[in-house]
């Protein structure tokens, strides 16, 4: 049991970290600090994007229109902890 958590927690913070790495692409994007012509940057970014745009979507449809900033990176990444912080309760130590 303890190793199907150990491998759950570890999913979930790789989940974590892509969020985070799509988002800062997002953001080198948005400040044409690499240009949309960055084939492998893009490439990485579409990617990504199709990966959580699932669960994203959702999450959207909740939160109330914004304008230009979408939050719901922001509260995938809070659910993804609180995901981490209830598998770590269920450890055995």
């Amino acid at each position: 049991m303890d190793a199907l958590i150990q491998i759950f927690i570890m999913l979930a913070n790789t989940a974590n970290m892509l969020v985070i790495i799509w988002f800062i692409i997002g953001l080198l994007f948005s400040f044409n600090v690499i240009g949309r012509d960055n084939t492998f940057f893009a490439a990485v970014h579409d990617a990504i994007a199709r990966l959580f745009e699932p669960v994203l979507r959702p999450i959207r449809r909740v939160l109330p229109d914004t304008g230009a900033i979408d939050f719901s990176p922001m509260v995938l990444l809070l659910l993804i902890y609180a995901v981490i912080i209830v598998l770590e309760s269920l450890r055995p130590y």
